[in-house]
């Protein structure tokens, strides 16, 4: 019933924007739909690439008859409206899917923590954004559904590395009365999935990664709080400084508090076009400080600790179609993982690659080295190589714990190409992934189509095409 109502909700939307259109209210349609595709196999016990199944369900050894691909089919829909007296509306809707295409190879849906034995996961329609935006002189007030951007958000972001996007029950204000200098006030209270995860349920904000910090489960409830400036008055340079106020930590339910939190965010860009070789460098850096009780003490079974981290990169252009970077993050082992509170799947950090967030997010050193090639009308070549030097308290250490966690280093190849061809967008991608431990539960390895119980190693292929109008 309750998807019922959001298809109901989707198609007043449509009926509303009808009639504002009778009424001479310029409206502004856009969209897009996406085919998607991703299959893996690992050294434990998953079937081969473009398979059908894994020999594992999760917590079940030995059940049979999870996919190991699954296929995805979203189609999306923007409807913006210019309300007049700088008032302007906007809305999204969108529908996700197989189109009966996984009856075909076998593969199956996912939802938001764990897989379906069958393809019986129904389909999805959210409205994933609706707002009202109001300008006064050179300030910008949105409020409603929105997403918000990495730059001037960089711990509660919209992620676009799936499917859809997902967005945010936000109030944002941007002010540019300054010179040179961008001021942003947010109010940020709940967060959907990024596809392909659940992402009609909006609920409240992570902490750590999605699956909690140190497993704890943890969340941030009530509204989150941001402050951003972000200033480009020194040459080739821009600076950008936020800080959060995360308000209360709790538990899932919401019946046990364990205090507060906040962040302190910095980057510093620099680069420009007559600095030699298309010369870039990145700083960034920051810590998550808590003001916590015994009872999350009590959770984790050791004491809370705030949360540091720093990164640095380079990259040069040796010739007009090559793009070599260097880079290295480090992050020390406090409580709280230096990952994104909207959907606790990717990190801000600059060592992000196709696969690693867990593995980079704590306790954790990475280096990762970059080169991209243009091919000019025939697309983008990419190829990245990273490496993590992994602590005790790594989100993906064996037990992670500062006595009794195993540390698990990783190394990661992604190959990866990219192409525009008559209005579509292309990827593809391979992702070479291997541990120097065996994992003990099906929950190793990512966020998405789980690794196995006792492999070290993980093939991937992700594939896709966006047709956007």
């Amino acid at each position: 019933m309750k998807k019922t109502l959001v298809s109901l909700a989707a198609a007043s939307l449509l009926v509303t924007s009808a009639v504002a259109a009778d009424k001479g209210i310029d409206i502004v349609t856009t969209g897009q739909a996406v085919l998607y595709y991703e299959t893996h196999s690992d050294n434990g016990t998953s079937g081969d690439l473009f398979g059908h199944t894994d020999a594992q369900s999760p917590g079940v050894p030995g059940a049979a008859g999870i996919p190991n691909s699954e296929i995805q089919f979203g189609v999306q829909l923007g409807l913006d409206a210019d309300l007049g007296n700088n008032f302007t509306f906007g809305s999204e809707i969108q529908y996700k899917g197989t189109a009966s295409l996984d009856k075909n190879t076998g593969t199956d849906r996912q939802g938001v923590t764990t897989r379906s034995a069958n393809s019986t996961i129904a389909d999805e329609i959210a409205l994933s954004q609706m707002n009202i935006t109001k300008k006064i002189g050179n300030t910008t007030v949105k409020v409603g559904r929105q997403q918000l951007p990495k730059s001037l958000s960089p711990f509660a972001y919209t992620e676009g590395w799936n499917v859809f996007k997902n967005s945010f029950d936000a109030v944002l204000v941007v002010n540019t009365d300054l010179p040179n200098t961008t001021l942003v006030a947010s109010s940020v209270g709940e967060s959907n999935a990024v596809a392909p995860f659940g992402t009609t349920a909006f609920s409240n904000l992570n902490v750590g990664s999605r699956v909690g910090s140190e497993n704890s489960g943890l969340r941030y409830h009530g509204n989150i709080y941001l402050l951003t400036a972000q200033n480009k008055s020194l040459p080739n340079t821009t600076i950008t400084a936020s800080y959060y106020d995360l308000g209360n930590i709790r538990d899932i339910a919401g019946t046990t508090g364990f205090g507060s939190a906040s962040i302190l965010w910095g980057d510093v860009a620099i680069g420009g076009k007559d600095l030699p070789m298309g010369l870039k460098v990145g700083l960034q850096g920051g810590s998550i400080s808590l003001d916590t009780n015994a009872g999350l003490d009590a959770v984790l079974g050791h004491a809370a600790k705030d949360t540091t981290a720093f990164g640095v990169k380079a990259s040069i252009k040796p010739m007009d179609a090559l793009t070599l970077t260097a880079l290295y993050t480090s992050v020390n082992d406090g409580t709280v993982a230096i990952t994104n509170a909207g959907t606790g799947v990717k990190s801000p950090l600059y060592s992000q690659m196709v696969y690693n967030q867990l593995n980079i997010a704590k306790d954790a050193d990475t280096v990762v080295v970059k080169a991209a090639y243009s091919l000019g009308d025939m697309g983008t070549i990419i190829a990245q190589y990273g490496m993590t030097s992994a602590g005790k308290e790594n989100l993906e250490s064996i037990n992670p714990d500062p006595v009794t966690g195993t540390e698990c280093d990783y190394n990661e190849f992604d190959l990866m190409y990219k192409l525009k061809a008559g209005g579509v967008q292309y990827f593809a991608a391979l992702i070479v992934r291997d541990w120097d431990q065996k994992s003990t539960t099906m929950a190793s390895g990512g966020d998405h189509l789980l690794v196995t119980t006792g492999s070290d190693s993980d093939t991937r292929v992700r594939l896709w095409a966006r047709y956007s109008f």
